[in-house]
């Protein structure tokens, strides 16, 4: 079972990958062009954090897997925000 010390230690990896990924994604709206490789890197850290919320979920009671289920689905609005904007200007 997850504890809740390592699910809330996670939950904040994720909204600092969600931040860094803001940052990146608002550079190229404005500029209409990004560093690709920080932009890369930060669509990365997104996958990852999915991946590790999905994988985390598994040992995770029903009030964490909530918290992580509502933090996935940040996660991947702002991944979709990414990919449509690096196909619209790319």
């Amino acid at each position: 079972m997850a504890t809740r010390q390592s699910v809330n230690e996670y939950l904040q990896n994720c909204t600092d990958a969600i931040d860094y990924a803001r940052t990146q994604y608002e550079t190229g709206a404005k500029q209409e062009h990004y560093n690709a490789t920080e932009y890369t890197k930060a669509q990365q850290m997104l996958e990852d954090a999915v991946n590790d919320i999905n994988h985390l979920s598994l040992s995770a009671n029903a009030q964490q897997q909530d918290q992580l289920y509502r933090m996935r689905l940040q996660l991947q609005a702002l991944q979709n925000d990414m990919t449509i904007q690096r196909h619209v200007e790319g």
